[in-house]
């Protein structure tokens, strides 16, 4: 633009050499004009989009195997992971421990569930983690690897079945909670041996696995409805001179209580890490503070304040725009901001749950609207391939959002909060 200014001022004094100043003008003008009419005939939103892009930004998806297919064949992977670096993502989180298993060869999880692998066909003779390492490491791609259920099981899994002992129970003694139609059952993260387990699977993946960080979520809480099987309820008396724990599961001290052993849990968790890989970035994708810490016990607004988590994903899964703003906007979020990068999950879809790509292009602009870290994507199946509108226009407002590469904030590399 500025050469073609440049360019039609100099043709303006050329032309008033040889010609009279009205007619010079009159042709600069017509230029401008033309000019003008291509720059505004491009969409709004790309030109909003561009104007605002960040230097760096988180730009993420997650893989799961849960309603999506795209771990359970080699090429079909390999190309998702091409494909989205084509389209400037820089981050995937790929699940690692869902459904009372993991998803990569494991010696821990062989000895403790009986089965070093997902049963899944198409899992089977392949390490996953290290094919997305492998390819995503030649795309440019951040690879986290995500343990998507924490201390939740299915309750038919292999790991309940053999080990029931390590499970937690409501006051009346039953065990399962519902997770939609999922039966689900949680194992006791109060326990040595369930601590040792989960510790175990962690330092595993850093061990094998040239991994640039490690991810969590609400799961590696636990629903604040559980917690009164015998054995915590013996740890809870013997730390409260013989008095048994409230009956009222949202009683504010018992509350407390439970949230900070899992705070105990997540601080050793985080020196295993660092003493392992140094380098291996410690990443949290909760719900908002009030959520994760009522109804999950996870308190990572403390987790946030004491150092022991490196970035956070803050899944923000609104439909209604201005709930989706407020929560952008707790004063613990701000303050979080200003010590590690804080990006924003946005929900793109689900299998029964259509999110048009107008929408999340509003959301994405808000995030960088407030100087967010930037944004991951809840699933990769719904980018595209499970929605109702075509592969190639939601690709197309993908491109629009992302149009060109840029790096992921990283605090390890020296991440400074924007202003």
């Amino acid at each position: 633009m500025k050469r073609l200014v440049k360019w039609c001022v100099g043709f303006d004094c050329w032309w008033n050499i040889r010609q009279s100043r009205k007619s010079g003008l009159f042709f600069v003008m017509v230029t401008l004009s033309v000019v003008t009419t291509l720059i505004l005939s491009l969409p709004l939103n790309a030109q909003t989009i561009s104007q605002r892009l960040p230097a760096s930004e988180l730009r993420g998806v997650w893989l799961t195997n849960i309603d999506s297919d795209v771990l359970f064949e080699r090429d079909r992977l390999k190309g998702s992971l091409q494909r989205l670096d084509e389209l400037n993502f820089n981050t995937v989180y790929p699940a690692v421990w869902n459904w009372g298993y993991t998803l990569y060869p494991s010696k821990v999880a062989a000895k403790v569930i009986g089965r070093a692998i997902d049963p899944t066909p198409g899992l089977q003779g392949r390490d996953i983690l290290k094919e997305i390492v492998n390819v995503g490491h030649q795309q440019g791609l951040t690879v986290i690897p995500w343990l998507e259920f924490g201390f939740m099981a299915p309750a038919d899994s292999l790991l309940a079945k053999n080990r029931p002992q390590w499970l937690t129970s409501r006051s009346d003694g039953t065990r399962i909670v519902k997770e939609g139609i999922h039966n689900r059952v949680w194992l006791n993260p109060f326990r040595p041996e369930v601590q040792q387990f989960i510790q175990d699977l962690i330092i595993e993946i850093i061990r094998n696995y040239d991994i640039d960080g490690i991810q969590f979520d609400d799961h590696f809480g636990l629903p604040s409805i559980l917690g009164y099987d015998t054995y915590t309820v013996a740890l809870y008396k013997k730390e409260h001179r013989g008095k048994a724990p409230p009956k009222n599961p949202q009683d504010p001290e018992w509350v407390s209580w439970r949230a900070n052993k899992i705070t105990d849990f997540t601080k050793r968790v985080f020196k295993a890490i660092k003493a392992t890989k140094k380098d291996c970035l410690v990443s949290v994708a909760p719900n908002p503070q009030r959520f994760s810490y009522d109804f999950f016990l996870a308190d990572w607004q403390k987790w946030e304040r004491l150092g022991i988590i490196e970035d956070l994903v803050l899944q923000i899964y609104r439909d209604d725009l201005n709930v989706f703003i407020s929560e952008l906007e707790y004063p613990e979020v701000k303050a979080a901001k200003k010590h590690i990068p804080v990006s924003i999950g946005i929900m793109v879809g689900l299998k029964n749950k259509f999110v048009p790509m107008q929408k999340i292009q509003t959301q994405v602009q808000k995030v960088r609207d407030r100087n967010f870290a930037g944004v991951s994507f809840f699933f990769y199946e719904t980018l595209w391939n499970m929605s109702k509108e075509k592969p190639q226009q939601r690709q197309i407002g993908l491109q629009e959002l992302f149009p060109t590469p840029t790096t992921y904030p990283n605090l390890l590399a020296g991440w400074k909060p924007s202003s």
